[in-house]
């Protein structure tokens, strides 16, 4: 199934960072965007988000340097591109792939594209890793753990719900029972001439 190699991968890049746990670390790709291209989106992708996971946490320390906050506040936004891009980029090779797909005539269309359903399940690796790191931390309260272990449970249950989501649909639309229609995410605050602040520096 597609969610088992999406999820494998997503598994290898949170480790893969984690070797040395700075979101300063050079990034090396482990499919050939030629030859892997579905594999070297969905790398990419969990990539993006895992660097973007420790930005968050970064900008909540509340001891931050308000410049060294704003210059990370401008790489987030610039991360938050990327993972928009990328999303794209997936559903791109969906697109393509069922290109000759003819959909029935009863054929319905999802609340959201294949790729949007991938970035959750990319978020949902980052926060099963980030909760079992809490349920197994050996410094945390029996009580701490407690709860963090139940967490964790629910979360690995909402992998597999997600999971079979994602699979069941990709599954409908090479049959034709569903069709992929994408909207580009027409994203306001990075334009020039539709953020207003940004125009009035023209």
């Amino acid at each position: 199934m597609f969610t088992d190699k999406a999820n494998a991968i997503f598994q290898d890049v949170i480790k893969k960072y984690h070797e040395i746990n700075t979101v300063d670390q050079p990034f090396t790709n482990n499919y050939d965007k030629n030859t892997q291209t579905l594999e070297h989106l969905l790398y990419r992708k969990c990539w993006i988000d895992t660097v973007q996971w420790h930005y968050e946490d970064i900008i909540r320390d509340p001891q931050i340097d308000p410049v060294a906050a704003l210059t990370l506040k401008r790489k987030i936004d610039a991360s938050n591109q990327d993972r928009t891009d990328m999303v794209e980029y997936i559903d791109s090779y969906f697109l393509e792939k069922y290109q000759e797909v003819t959909p029935k005539p009863k054929a319905t269309i999802n609340t959201e594209s294949p790729a949007w359903g991938v970035d959750r399940l990319s978020i949902l690796a980052l926060k099963v890793y980030h909760m079992e790191e809490e349920a197994t931390r050996t410094n945390a309260t029996d009580a701490h753990r407690a709860a963090c272990q139940k967490k964790l449970e629910i979360l690995l249950e909402q992998r597999v719900d997600l999971s079979t989501a994602i699979d069941t649909l990709l599954d409908d639309i090479s049959k034709g029972d569903k069709y992929m229609k994408v909207y580009k995410q027409m994203k306001m605050y990075n334009d020039n001439e539709l953020n207003p602040v940004l125009r009035g520096q023209k």
